[in-house]
């Protein structure tokens, strides 16, 4: 049956006038003719519903390209022959098929997959259809007259282009232009909804040094298994792309809980620690990692990405590894790099960098057998600047080298001027440990001080196996050849193989602080670790040293599994040269354990301005220390114990507290819920709140006028009278 047949209704009815019908006859064949020419050409197909929506006719070629017969599809639905197409988002559309069909309203060029029955998935066919509703004369819906033809091949080519468009042709991951829209598109739906949207911001470490020393295809495969392990942490929560270089970028909708979003980059960073395999070789780099969440840290995708970007920077020069959030305080990170440069040659050529010295203590007896030199800057202007800060722009600045022959020549002079024999030991980058002369500057500088070698240990890190395991396990032998005794710094954080430690020499092995800070807080895997690492030096031959010894209570745990050597504020904390001098010759070569009994995390002094906030009025006090679970508050008389008020840490943060402790104009108070780490050693809230939310639940917002709240206090009523009584606290006076 042809198409003309089944719907021409002239051909079916006939005329009243003969002569008229005729022409109408004529016409109506010529018509046929041109239709069954047009669908035997192949250039196009023919299709027809019914008013159901049910196939009513298509052409039998159309049918034969499907492997079909068109007997046998006729009486199906037309939207179970036809799906959207969801291969290539950008081009599905805002009204799928579907809800055109059940509008009855015009198909125009819409390009749709054709359900086939090939289970394999392997065949694909693409249809672009037209159709157009059909009505009679009293409106009622008679069904779809339309056309169709296979667009298949020109398709998958569109789909071709629109993936190099979109992904990124390396990773296959998302690129910085599909990301950018879809970070615009995000912001811009979820502005009108109140939603949050995170982004973060990942850059390799040491990305650059792997290219250069094992080759730009060592470096492509090792930026295809970072996208391999981001899908792994990330998962189905968030959409991931490569910006390009070592960049790489996450969105995260609807989150904006900084517990799960540090939770995820402490993941993110720890995870692209560990070892690439390359081959034969393996590779070792590190991650940085910046968040900035909508609509806190910004509306508009610009300015959320510079955001973002200042939060990494900060990561970045906060000691690489680590993670950040942003807050407004945070500075344009690309001076203040380039500053502290600066600062940093003029130090080292007016000699303004001192070394320190930690003991190092024997358990058994409390005895000192060395010290550890330990890196200071008290800049004139900037005050103390952290190592962690300024190690890593030396590297990155190639003024490691230089820093480093400082340090050694300094630490071996003033150790000559030690009684008895104590050793010194002095930290090696890993940078500073690959140049080429750093053996012959060790031997030098050990020449020039008369310091015997065997007083002299070098700590190195996990790092210095990055690149040639050969070359660096003869450097070590070269260096070992001195006399210098090596130590293995900061075992167990990163690339912790037994494989170099079975063959390169090491005297010692030193436990790293982060086990021991949480190993009195119900963490037994720290306490395990710390004794798999005690047991594995003793088999060795090697000795061990515990750091980050603070209180009693870790010093029990960690002698408990056979510590024999400590280092901690527990014994001293690092002493200028001149004072440790004056300790050892007065005969203290003897140190006495003197510190808390138990270990208390994360309480720090912080000396700022907040708010709190008990009913409808806002008081200013002064924070005087912060921990997870509380802090110690100045400024308010007359505050009963048992008093809730919420405590107004700024940006959006606020804590509901319970009053503890009350004496004068201090108060200390217990949180609600708890604080989470800031990825730099601070503290935040999990979740900040917005003007909406606190308007919702009836929160007084003239209260928290100082929170950049302006802009919601139409309409408040007049405060009732304060219960408290604001007393002058300042920062200075604090300090």
């Amino acid at each position: 049956m042809s198409f003309f047949k089944a719907f021409d209704r002239s051909a079916s009815t006939g005329g009243r006038n003969s002569g008229s019908g005729a022409v109408r006859s004529c016409d109506a064949a010529r018509r046929l003719a041109l239709l069954d020419d047009f669908e035997q050409a192949g250039l196009g197909w023919i299709w027809a519903t019914d008013g159901d929506g049910q196939l009513i006719y298509i052409t039998e070629n159309a049918a034969a390209a499907l492997d079909s017969e068109a007997e046998a599809m006729l009486g199906r639905p037309l939207n179970e022959l036809f799906e959207a197409d969801r291969d290539n988002p950008a081009a599905r559309s805002d009204r799928p098929l579907k809800f055109i069909l059940a509008a009855h309203t015009r198909i125009t060029d819409m390009v749709v997959r054709v359900a086939t029955a090939d289970a394999s998935g392997e065949r694909r066919t693409w249809w672009m259809i037209s159709g157009h509703p059909q009505t009679d004369a009293a409106g009622n819906f008679l069904g779809y007259r339309g056309s169709a033809k296979d667009v298949t091949v020109e398709y998958e080519r569109t789909l071709v282009d629109s993936r190099l468009a979109e992904f990124d042709s390396l990773t296959g991951l998302a690129n910085r232009h599909r990301m950018e829209r879809r970070l615009d598109a995000m912001l811009g739906a979820f502005k009108e909804a109140k939603r949050s949207v995170a982004l973060m911001m990942i850059d390799l470490d040491r990305f650059k040094q792997v290219n250069d020393t094992m080759g730009h295809l060592a470096g492509d495969t090792l930026l295809k298994q970072v996208g391999e392990r981001l899908a792994r942490v990330v998962g189905p929560i968030g959409e991931i792309g490569r910006l390009g270089g070592d960049e790489f970028q996450i969105i995260f909708p609807d989150i904006d809980d900084r517990g799960k979003l540090g939770d995820v980059a402490e993941k993110i960073v720890q995870l692209l620690s560990q070892p690439f395999p390359i081959g034969e070789k393996v590779a070792i780099i590190g991650a940085s990692v910046g968040v900035a969440i909508a609509p806190y840290d910004g509306v508009e995708r610009e300015e959320l990405t510079r955001n973002a970007d200042l939060a990494l920077y900060a990561a970045k020069n906060g000691g690489r590894g680590q993670y950040r959030f942003y807050t407004d305080d945070l500075k344009d990170e690309a001076t203040e790099r380039q500053n502290l440069v600066d600062a940093l040659r003029e130090a080292l050529a007016r000699d303004e960098l001192q070394l320190h010295y930690q003991p190092v203590v024997r358990t058994s007896d409390n005895m000192v057998v060395g010290c550890e030199a330990l890196m200071r800057w008290d800049h004139p202007e900037r005050g103390a600047i952290s190592p962690a800060t300024f190690i890593p722009i030396a590297e990155e600045f190639n003024l490691i080298g230089a820093l480093g022959e400082w340090a050694l020549h300094r630490a071996c002079a003033d150790a000559k001027s030690w009684p008895g024999n104590l050793r010194v030991a002095v930290n090696v980058s890993a940078v500073q440990f690959s140049n080429a002369d750093f053996l012959e500057t060790v031997a030098a500088v050990l020449h020039q001080s008369g310091l015997p070698p065997e007083r002299l240990e070098l700590e190195l890190t996990e790092t210095v196996f990055l690149n040639d395991t050969e070359a660096t396990e003869q450097l070590l032998d070269e260096i070992k050849k001195l006399g210098v005794r090596l130590a293995l710094d900061d075992f167990g954080t990163g690339f912790s193989s037994l494989s170099y430690l079975r063959s390169a020499p090491f005297d010692k092995i030193k436990v790293d602080r982060s086990f021991v800070s949480s190993c009195t807080l119900n963490d037994k895997n720290s306490l395990k670790i710390i004794a798999a690492i005690i047991g594995l030096a003793d088999a060795l031959g090697m000795e061990t040293t515990v750091e980050g010894v603070e209180a009693f209570d870790q010093l029990d745990l960690v002698c408990a599994k056979g510590a024999r050597y400590v280092q901690g504020w527990l014994y001293a904390k690092a002493m200028p040269c001149a004072e440790l001098v004056e300790k050892l010759q007065s005969g203290e070569y003897s140190i006495e354990p003197n510190g808390p009994d138990r270990y208390r995390p994360g309480r720090r002094s912080v000396y700022r301005r907040i708010g709190v906030v008990h009913e409808d009025h806002r008081y200013e006090a002064i924070l005087r220390d912060l921990s997870v679970t509380g802090a110690g508050i100045e400024g308010l008389l007359g505050v009963p114990v048992g008093e809730q008020m919420v405590i107004d840490l700024g940006k959006g943060q606020l804590v509901v507290g319970t009053v503890t402790r009350s004496e004068g104009s201090t108060i200390g108070v217990e949180f609600e819920t708890r604080l989470i780490s800031d990825g730099s050693g601070g503290l935040c809230t999990r979740y900040r709140v917005s003007p909406y939310a606190l308007a919702a639940a009836g929160m007084p917002l003239n209260a928290l006028k100082g929170n950049g709240y302006t802009q919601m206090l139409t309409g408040t009523g007049a405060p009732s009278k304060p219960m408290f009584m604001e007393v002058s606290a300042t920062v200075a006076r604090a300090a």
